[in-house]
């Protein structure tokens, strides 16, 4: 018992000592099966970029959803904060917000504003007052109505293009960066993180848990759960085609699939076409129902295991873009339909 008090305190003392402001988070077990529905948006009502915009007939149903159907709406932060320590589950939703257009401040708050819901923007402070994105001022006007200013990196890079033996000391000053810069013009420490892109690796995502955040989104799509990982966590995209209310109503209703073990980790491309073996945690799933899908191509399924679900997915082609979904669908005994889908990013595709 001595020997356990001494390391205990040597490790504290070092921490102490070690200069830095930075703390990891350190969380109580979580216990439950809560769950949260997220979405991520950029641009309101701005239709000369189709492939992150949302119109506000689309917005304002969108919202009108979540009232109609008594969903709570939280900011990012408060729902991670739920999902560790709910003690009653709730219907959830979270609205994010990435970038900081100047359409969030003209399209999205006047409707956010009458419905009297919260949402979450993710700032990338190097573009702030520059054309088309809100200035310091709003962002400080707009953070006293409810809305969370999370952290999305100074200069929204595509970190993953650095070299690796250079990429997580930048990625950590970047982030540093815009963390100085939000403390000091806004007076506050975003607890919520947006990776650029959605794209990281496992060494970036130490990174953010290092640095003493909360949770980082991601833009992998899927159901938060209180057994998910809250450095990775996946949004539901709403722009374009996948914005009408059917979509959105089909997106608010999934319940998660949880995951156990993911092999490999990793995001990141090294055989292609990648394959990923996935031992889920719920039971009782009716495998006949499951459905993968790859973006801009197909999936072969091997079912490793019934139950509790383990399966191997492997794309039929090399994939062809940069970053690329694969997606898997499937009903519970009780009919409802469960959301997963595994990022996989190849950094040699340029945008």
């Amino acid at each position: 018992m001595r020997l356990i008090l001494i390391f205990v305190l040597l490790s504290i003392t070092s921490a102490c000592n070690s200069g830095s402001s930075e703390k990891a988070v350190v969380s109580e077990p979580v216990t439950g099966n809560r769950s949260v529905v997220c979405f991520v948006y950029h641009r309101f009502g701005d239709n000369r970029y189709p492939s992150t915009n949302v119109s506000l007939t689309d917005f304002a149903a969108h919202l009108k959803y979540l009232k109609e159907h008594q969903f709570t709406v939280m900011t990012l932060s408060d729902a991670v904060k739920y999902l560790r320590t709910g003690d009653s589950n709730m219907k959830v939703a979270v609205i994010t917000v990435d970038d900081g257009y100047d359409t969030f401040l003209s399209g999205a708050m006047p409707l956010l504003r009458k419905f009297g819901y919260p949402a979450t923007l993710f700032v990338n402070t190097e573009t702030v007052g520059g054309g088309g994105y809100l200035d310091w001022d709003e962002l400080r006007k707009i953070s006293g109505e409810g809305v969370e200013i999370g952290n999305h990196s100074h200069s929204h890079a595509y970190f993953l293009n650095i070299p690796e033996h250079e990429r997580v000391q930048k990625f950590r000053e970047d982030v540093r960066q815009a963390q100085a810069m939000i403390r000091e013009r806004l007076d506050l420490e975003p607890a919520a993180f947006a990776y650029p892109y959605g794209e990281f690796s496992p060494e970036m995502k130490k990174v953010i848990e290092e640095m003493g955040f909360e949770s980082a989104a991601a833009q992998n799509s899927g159901v938060m759960n209180s057994h998910g990982d809250y450095f990775a966590l996946p949004r539901f995209p709403m722009a374009d085609a996948y914005a009408d209310i059917n979509g959105f109503a089909e997106k608010a209703g999934m319940e998660p699939l949880r995951i156990k073990e993911e092999i490999p980790a990793s995001v990141l491309v090294t055989n292609d076409p990648p394959s990923i073996e996935i031992d889920f945690m719920n039971e009782g799933l009716n495998t006949s129902s499951l459905q993968c899908f790859v973006q801009s191509g197909s999936c072969n399924v091997q079912i490793l295991r019934e139950d509790p679900l383990k399966v191997k997915l492997t794309a039929r082609q090399p994939l062809k873009r940069r970053r690329t979904l694969y997606t898997v669908t499937i009903r519970s005994a009780e009919g409802k339909w469960h959301w997963y889908s595994h990022l996989w990013i190849k950094p040699e595709i340029k945008e």
